[in-house]
Formats: C-alpha cells, sequence, structure tokens
C-alpha cells in the first residue's frame, strides 16, 4: 500500500510539473479570426513569463512572405506578453509563429492563422 501511494505522489508530481510549462492563453488576433480592418499589432499572452532574447514571433503571407515589423517584445509591464507590430495589411491569410522560452527554461512553438476580409 506504501508503494502504491508513493508511485502516485510521484505520478502527481510529473504531471504538476509538465503543466508548469508555458502556454499560450490568449491572442490577438485571435486563432482562425476573419477581420474587417487589420491589425497593427499581433500580441499573445501566456501563462508564464518570457526571457525576451530568446522568444520569438513573426507574421507571413500564405505564400511565406515576412511582413511584421520586426519588432517583437516582450511586454514591459506584463512579462507574459509578446507582440511585433504590422504595417497595413491587404486582404488576405496570415501566418502568426511563435516561440516561446519561459523563464523556467520551457519552449512553447506553434502557430495560426487568421485572415483580413
Amino acid at each position: 500500500m506504501r508503494a502504491l501511494l508513493l508511485a502516485a505522489a510521484l505520478g502527481l508530481a510529473l504531471v504538476e510539473a509538465a503543466l508548469a510549462h508555458a502556454l499560450l492563453v490568449a491572442s490577438s488576433p485571435a486563432r482562425r479570426a476573419v477581420l474587417s480592418h487589420p491589425p497593427a499589432r499581433v500580441e499573445l499572452w501566456f501563462n508564464e513569463r518570457l526571457e525576451s532574447a530568446y522568444s520569438t514571433l513573426s507574421v507571413e503571407t500564405a505564400a511565406g512572405v515576412p511582413v511584421d515589423r520586426g519588432d517583437v517584445t516582450v511586454g514591459p509591464d506584463d512579462p507574459r506578453k509578446l507582440s511585433v507590430a504590422l504595417p497595413a495589411l491587404a486582404s488576405g491569410r496570415y501566418v502568426v509563429r511563435y516561440r516561446a522560452l519561459s523563464v523556467d527554461g520551457h519552449v512553447v512553438e506553434s502557430s495560426f492563422v487568421f485572415s483580413v476580409k
């Protein structure tokens, strides 16, 4: 019985550690959003503070042409926020790609799309 309790406690500790990684909790624009006006920025919010030197964010056309202004920043007032400015975007589909390193040393990377009418 004691071994079973120890195994269960170890399992819970591993699950808790796995859940401690940075996760994207919100974005503007949202995933798969269809916008009538182009956004001025893409902003991502994570559940943990980010390391600015190792976190990246880019926006491309569906053909892979970069369109962001390259000024990726981790929010000075909110170290969980990653953002990049955009020029006036034409109608079309855009791909947001991000790689975020949280202060606990874990990396999360993914992508999503949004469209401008």
